[in-house]
């Protein structure tokens, strides 16, 4: 019988991809999980506890907010939205950033230094104001969220992967690689970017549990999706207006992003502990 791969056998890698799975599974079947449609009112039905609770309704199960509609449902559809900027606002971040981190750290010189000093301007601004005012040019949508945490946070990966592509480029088999010939883009390619890898999967599986609050927090102040769809960040915002008659309508939102964070920090950091030859070896 084969062993299992050393990243299936961290506890750490186990739970966090099972949290994040779960949450991708429903995202993903969201019509068929979803007892209600999220966006189908029933004035009748406003405020209702979950179906556990002394008035609560088997149709209902994690109760309703102020206008009627089923919070179950709009917390499935909700992941859709964290789930899609997660994974593409990270992988969008990743690949800017990683370009410009490897040529930075492999060409060194005026290279490095105007990489360098567009990351320290782009830095020295705070994030969340950053993805508000873009917000503001860019304008409502899906699309447009990405592409903002995209513009904000390439700067995380640029600076972390740069250190790590120095470290590498001066490697053994990265000089005899040189020696025989090798192009750049060969040795950036073959020999630098192998080396890199588990810190880039590190970092993408972190910033996704970034992405997820950053989403929450636009849509929380109404520059995220559109009314007409269901946000996590959203549903936090609507909970105000009824915070001591229906508390749960706020504890569910905060309790998703605290889960998707806390499985994509458990993912990153487990799959970093594995990968990661020189964690491996020091252990």
């Amino acid at each position: 019988m084969r062993p299992l791969p050393p990243w299936l056998s961290s506890p750490r890698v186990v739970a966090g991809f099972a949290i994040v799975a779960l949450i991708g599974i429903a995202a993903l079947l969201a019509p068929l999980v979803a007892p209600n449609d999220p966006q189908e009112q029933n004035l009748v039905s406003t405020l209702l506890p979950p179906a556990w609770a002394p008035g609560g309704a088997a149709a209902f199960p994690l109760g309703t907010d102020s206008l009627g509609r089923c919070v179950l449902s709009r917390l499935v559809y909700g992941a859709r939205v964290a789930m899609t900027v997660a994974i593409f606002a990270s992988l969008g971040a990743m690949l800017f950033g990683a370009v410009l981190a490897h040529l930075a750290g492999y060409c060194g010189g005026a290279v490095d230094w105007i990489i360098g000093r567009a990351v320290d301007v782009w830095m020295s601004f705070p994030p969340v104001i950053l993805s508000l005012i873009l917000m503001v040019g860019l304008g409502v949508g899906l699309r447009n969220v990405i592409l903002a945490i995209v513009l904000v946070d390439w700067t995380r990966f640029c600076r972390v992967l740069r250190a790590e592509v120095m470290v590498t480029a001066r490697r053994d088999y990265v000089a005899a690689a040189r020696l025989v010939g090798f192009s750049h883009w060969r040795i950036l390619t073959r020999e630098i970017l192998p080396g890199t890898f588990p810190l880039i999967i590190t970092l993408v599986s972190l910033e996704m549990g970034i992405a997820v609050v950053v989403e929450a927090i636009l849509s929380f102040v109404g520059m995220s999706v559109s009314a007409d769809q269901a946000a996590w960040g959203q549903m936090i915002a609507d909970a105000r207006l009824s915070l001591y008659e229906a508390p749960w309508n706020l504890v569910f939102p905060i309790l998703a992003i605290f889960l998707a964070v806390l499985g994509f920090n458990l993912l990153g950091d487990g799959l970093r502990g594995t990968l990661d030859v020189r964690l491996v070896e020091a252990r």
